[in-house]
């Protein structure tokens, strides 16, 4: 008698990336129980950038459950990238979601990312902490601020195949990795959609790992010149703050006002608890120091990263457009225009 095929995920013309490289097992036991979750929503390939022992270990657990295989070579020295391209290249859909290890889809929301690439090449939803101990509420300061401006970056994007194999992938030399996915993507012709609500679990890091991420964070904002410099005058601003109290005081509400403005905006009330705004002050202190210290990595010679230095943190849109203009092209261009959507809450 013979034995069934397994039944195709729901999401059959969808897959699934992860790229990770883990140095411990740590968290093995937990994401073994997501990635059983998700295997009969969606094809899911994990591209495992672990020393062998660990890629044994993982292989094992993850036997006829995902597909497993190592990342393969792709120019610069962010090994995120080379995870990321790998999974393009082996993928077998157009329609693709990219997350880290950290990050935890419900099957409405992965069904919904997937659903916006009926109206974009790049969709780019909103992260949240869950759970959330003190280092992940003074994070989700940054998230609010960020939607209070504008929309947040993730660890999580779903993308067209076709469309980053259009562009000839994107950079590997690079730190701050998924905003150079997404101006690689639009500045080929994409259509970026930030589904600002369309909400999305992150496993917080441990405290220890979050100190150790304060500077490198600050260090992304080289990709994006004029926030840079608003960040690198919070400093001197404290300082004439502090010569008066009250100043103090009003620059706190502020910056806990903006930060409720973030928290409100696209159901955000519905993912971020109401003292989350409160973290917006201790926040932009950390992010006031942290950018000066940046800036002395820069002139050492860039953010250390994986035993060197990264001198850059992005590509400006320009020169991400010449070098496309250069490239001689592997695919057929995007025939859409370059625009910029915002989901609504209905994903309309």
């Amino acid at each position: 008698m013979s034995i069934p095929a397994p039944a195709p995920p729901e999401l059959a013309d969808a897959e699934y990336i992860l790229p990770l490289k883990w140095s411990t097992d740590a968290g093995l036991e937990e994401l073994t129980q997501y990635l059983h979750r998700i295997s009969p929503w969606i094809r899911v390939l994990v591209v495992d950038g672990s020393p062998p022992d660990l890629f044994a270990r993982h292989a094992a657990a993850w036997a006829g459950l995902v597909e497993h295989c190592p990342p393969e070579p792709w120019p610069g020295r962010n090994g995120k990238v080379a995870g990321v391209m790998t999974g393009v290249h082996r993928a077998r859909g157009d329609r693709l979601v990219l997350a880290d290890d950290d990050v935890r889809y419900t099957l409405p929301a992965l069904r919904r990312a997937v659903l916006l690439l009926d109206q974009a090449e790049v969709v780019r939803p909103q992260n949240y902490f869950h759970p959330l101990p003190w280092h992940a509420r003074w994070d989700t300061a940054r998230t609010l601020l960020n939607r209070a401006f504008g929309s947040d970056y993730p660890g999580t994007l779903a993308v067209r195949r076709r469309a980053l194999l259009a562009a000839g992938g994107y950079d590997g030399d690079v730190l701050f990795e998924n905003l150079e996915l997404i101006r690689t993507i639009t500045a080929a012709g994409g259509r970026e959609l930030r589904a600002d609500d369309l909400f999305v679990a992150r496993i917080p890091p441990s405290a220890a790992h979050f100190r150790g991420q304060r500077v490198r964070q600050a260090y992304d904002s080289f990709a994006q010149p004029a926030r840079l410099l608003l960040e690198l005058a919070l400093l001197p601003l404290g300082a004439w703050a502090l010569r008066r109290p009250a100043r103090c005081l009003a620059l706190a509400g502020a910056a806990c006002a903006l930060a409720e403005l973030g928290r409100r905006r696209a159901r955000g009330t519905s993912a971020f608890p109401p003292t989350a705004a409160l973290w917006a002050p201790a926040w932009l202190l950390e992010r006031a120091v942290c950018s000066w210290l940046a800036v002395a990595q820069r002139l050492a010679g860039g953010v250390r990263y994986a035993g060197s230095r990264m001198p850059r943190a992005g590509s400006s849109r320009a020169r991400l457009r010449r070098r496309l203009r250069l490239r001689t092209p592997s695919a057929a261009p995007i025939p859409v225009p370059s625009r910029q959507l915002t989901a609504s809450a209905k994903g309309e």
